[in-house]
């Protein structure tokens, strides 16, 4: 029997973890859009600005300083880009894993889109001085919240 591969800091086998920039406008919005629509709590938060955040991003020898997708754990398995934003759509209620269909789109060209607004969010969406706080009722959404 082989061992199970091992996992991010405070990061469990069955646990799923989105990491965000959390002084990103359009990325504090997706936070914000899974909070209200992931009713089973699939997902749990953290921004990569964060204590939590940035130990993942140090485990996955990840830039600390530079964001530039957003970065889906499921256990042991790392998903950035498009197919980390087609993963999470799938596992939602209806009708949003219908958005999921852009998998039909080749991964070169889904990447490269995703790409020119990652690089562009701040220009286009806005950017906050520091990282928005959770809501008291949302802590248990965040990592290191428990």
């Amino acid at each position: 029997m082989s061992q199970p591969a091992e996992c991010a800091p405070g990061i469990g086998q069955r646990d799923r973890v989105i990491l965000f920039d959390g002084v990103c406008k359009l990325c504090s919005a997706w936070a914000r859009f899974l909070i209200r629509f992931d009713k089973n709590w699939r997902f749990r938060l953290a921004t990569v600005q964060s204590p939590e955040g940035q130990a993942i991003l140090k485990w996955y020898g990840l830039p600390l300083d530079q964001y530039e997708t957003l970065l889906l754990i499921e256990g042991p398995e790392l998903y950035t880009e498009s197919p980390a934003l087609i993963r999470v759509l799938w596992q939602l209620p209806l009708p949003w894993p219908l958005l999921a269909i852009g998998w039909l789109v080749p991964r070169p060209l889904r990447n490269w889109l995703y790409r020119r607004i990652a690089v562009n969010r701040y220009r286009i969406f806005g950017k906050y001085e520091r990282c928005i706080l959770p809501e008291e009722n949302h802590r248990q959404r965040f990592l290191g919240n428990d």
